[in-house]
């Protein structure tokens, strides 16, 4: 491979992408992609959880100024966020899109330009907003894109609720993975997800997720070219459990994280039903959360940014 060639380049060339779609959109004739496990016939335009069937659907795409700087750079990072969501916080930021359903479907052929038409406006990655539901037209597009002559790094931007069985699928296609690991508690996950699995399931994500990419690594331009960077959206009266959260990050994935402990939270959607998630997140709560991660061992910290962009 290469030298900073994104590793989807092997993959194609040794021919294992096109037996990686293959195998993922088999799974959609009994969808268990995520850990929903609908068993729905999505080929045959069935839907569960994420309400997506044979083709994906996109709210936007464009190069993005708000998202970490290794990803931005100069050129930004070529977005495109999917509609739906298999997790569906009550609290989405983007709540329009993963609840409500606004986007447009498209076919794999339509995705693979979009990919193509962020690389010619220079942007530094493509990256995948909610892309849980949407791996298998994913791989799909990326072939046809790689023939056309795709060659930035792919960012997989995901909630963390992501199966290890379809992670496994994905290595040696995403050069940087980037989950925000939300939750560590059950009953907090079930009230505003109906996923009381969430934290057990994030934790064997990241987990896999790092062994595939390993830490986050920066190029002497401070451009990312691999690796794992993890978001924790700080929620208000702790709901998030922060703390234990970066424990975990520290000592059961690496010490050496690139971690952004994101600011940003206020009430969207129908986080008026939880009554911890009804006020804005405080600015000693912000402040709270970087002592812990201090305290923690975590040292490589984003700096945080005015942006709204929580699945």
């Amino acid at each position: 491979m290469a030298l900073n060639e994104p590793v989807y380049i092997e993959s194609f060339k040794k021919g294992l992408l096109k037996k990686k779609a293959e195998a993922a959109w088999d799974i959609l004739k009994s969808c268990v992609l995520c850990p929903r496990k609908c068993g729905v016939d999505r080929q045959s335009g069935e839907t569960g959880v994420c309400k997506t069937g044979m083709n994906a659907l996109v709210s936007s795409y464009n190069p993005h100024f708000g998202e970490e700087a290794p990803l931005v750079g100069s050129h930004g990072s070529g977005t495109i966020f999917f509609t739906h969501c298999n997790l569906l916080c009550i609290f989405c930021q983007n709540f329009d899109i993963s609840h409500q359903g606004y986007g447009e479907e498209i076919s794999n052929e339509q995705l693979a330009d979009l990919m193509l038409q962020l690389q010619n406006l220079g942007c530094h990655n493509i990256n995948f907003v909610t892309p849980t539901h949407i791996v298998p037209h994913i791989l799909k597009a990326l072939e046809v894109a790689v023939k056309e002559g795709l060659s930035v790094p792919l960012v997989y931007n995901s909630s963390a609720y992501d199966s290890v069985e379809t992670l496994r699928i994905l290595e040696g296609v995403f050069d940087i993975y980037m989950p925000d690991f939300k939750f560590w508690s059950s009953d907090n996950a079930k009230l505003s997800c109906d996923a009381e699995d969430y934290p057990e399931v994030a934790r064997n994500a990241l987990i896999e997720m790092h062994r595939q990419v390993g830490d986050f690594e920066i190029d002497e331009s401070g451009i990312a070219r691999r690796g794992l960077l993890i978001r924790h959206l700080v929620l208000p009266a702790n709901f998030s459990g922060t703390q234990d959260v970066l424990r975990f990050i520290a000592q059961k994935v690496s010490s050496n994280s690139y971690v952004n402990i994101m600011p940003q939270y206020r009430p969207c959607g129908r986080a008026s039903e939880i009554e911890a998630l009804c006020e804005n997140l405080s600015s000693d709560d912000y402040e709270k959360a970087l002592q812990m991660a201090k305290s923690e061992g975590i040292t490589r910290l984003d700096m945080p940014r005015r942006v709204f962009m929580v699945r």
